[in-house]
């Protein structure tokens, strides 16, 4: 039971930081009607739990990733940090001064992201977390029959930000190029379940607007495949963008769209 559940809370939590918090907060990928954002808003803030990572904060940082990839001004690369552990420390700080305002973003950073203020902060709260991280002691308290099974429990509180670092690590520093990039991103795995697509970084980092981070006939993006369940089952609305943008990014920028929201432009 124990195995099966860390599994399926890996693949979830993962899933929904791609397919949400990265390609559609960060990207704008695709485009939804306001009770689908809702639903998948909710549901991501519950899967993650006691890791959940903000939208609006995620969506800056991840930007400033592309556009300062691997220099000093990236908020999270390998280049500039000894090991994993002082990297998310340093994306950690970061993360929390965007979160909290006390770290001011570049104007071409900000808006086309979702907004839910009482979701996001009733799930950024220490007492939710510590909520959930309950919730999960208890369920191992009732079902853990090995002792090796509780090594995995810390594993819970911290998951969305173990995502993050295994991304960014892993993708900056092992595996192959397809493309040429102004950046050290690479490719850690031509079959990336294990991260739903993410670790197609060179693929991602070459051609930034492309939904599908797959490029080769032999590498597969699970999560573009649900994106492509979801376009069918009509609760979303998948954005074209060609397939060979150049890694140069213009800044983000911000339109407004039919109905008033704010999106930001797939350019970055």
């Amino acid at each position: 039971m124990i195995p099966f559940a860390f599994a399926s809370h890996w693949s979830l939590s993962v899933l929904f930081q791609s397919l949400f918090q990265h390609r559609y907060a960060a990207h704008r990928m695709y485009t939804m009607g306001p009770r689908t954002e809702r639903a998948l808003h909710l549901s991501t803030a519950l899967v993650q739990g006691s890791s959940y990572l903000d939208p609006r904060a995620y969506a800056i940082m991840h930007r400033e990733h592309h556009a300062f990839a691997d220099t000093e001004r990236d908020p999270h690369s390998p280049a500039h940090h000894e090991n994993p552990l002082r990297m998310m420390l340093h994306t950690a700080r970061r993360y929390a001064g965007l979160l909290t305002g006390r770290i001011a973003a570049e104007p071409r950073f900000l808006g086309g992201h979702p907004e839910w203020p009482a979701v996001d902060r009733l799930f950024n709260q220490w007492t939710t977390r510590i909520a959930f991280g309950a919730l999960y002691t208890l369920f191992y308290k009732r079902f853990a029959t090995r002792r090796w099974h509780w090594a995995l429990l810390p594993m819970h509180f911290v998951m969305g930000p173990v995502h993050g670092a295994i991304v960014n690590w892993c993708g900056h520093r092992y595996g192959y190029r397809n493309f040429k990039t102004r950046d050290a991103s690479r490719n850690t795995l031509p079959m990336d379940v294990l991260c739903m697509g993410e670790l197609f970084q060179n693929n991602h980092h070459a051609r930034p607007a492309s939904p599908d981070f797959a490029a080769k006939r032999f590498e597969l993006d699970p999560t573009w495949q649900v994106m492509r369940l979801l376009s069918r089952l009509k609760l979303i609305r998948i954005a074209q963008a060609p397939q060979g943008e150049q890694a140069a990014l213009p800044p983000v920028r911000i339109r407004e769209n039919s109905g008033g929201a704010l999106a930001a432009s797939p350019s970055l």
